[in-house]
């Protein structure tokens, strides 16, 4: 996967995700409209499918909603690269199928990198400096997770 990256800082909560006031629906396509409005009113008109947010320290810390991560995922964030996550963001990352991970660098990529996620291989190479960076393997039943698009579609498949 290949993205360009939107840069926030720490402490990136579920309000600024998506704003509490959106939470009257579960339509993914009406939520995408609105993800990290009250850091950046246009954002959701400037990105393109794949691109990756990349953030710093307890990314989606604040309340437990299923909506932050499910809104990145429908408005077609490929990834979400953090220094660290909220435990409860990570675990509902992964139920909705949104790829997140984790390295320490996050300080070394800047807006506007192009970066090459190959999680087979454990790496993210920033096409904008050739330099690359190493995170740790998602273990396997996460993986197929992802690869189902969330806990819902793993468990649909599986019952067949």
């Amino acid at each position: 996967m290949t993205g360009k990256v939107w840069k926030f800082g720490d402490n990136i909560d579920t309000d600024i995700i998506i704003a509490a006031r959106y939470l009257n629906t579960s339509d993914e396509n009406e939520l995408a409209k609105h993800i990290m409005e009250d850091a950046d009113p246009k954002f959701s008109s400037k990105i393109a499918k794949g691109d990756i947010i990349v953030a710093g320290e307890n990314f989606g810390c604040g309340s437990s909603r299923e909506h932050a991560p499910l809104a990145l995922k429908a408005a077609g964030i490929g990834a979400v690269v953090a220094k660290s996550y909220a435990r409860i963001f990570y675990r509902n990352s992964f139920n909705t199928g949104l790829l997140i991970l984790e390295i320490s660098q996050t300080d070394e990529l800047n807006e506007g990198d192009e970066l090459k996620i190959d999680v087979d291989n454990g790496t993210i190479i920033n096409l904008s400096t050739q330099k690359e960076y190493k995170f740790n393997p998602i273990p396997p039943f996460m993986q197929e997770l992802l690869k189902s698009g969330g806990l819902i579609e793993y468990a649909k498949a599986k019952a067949k």
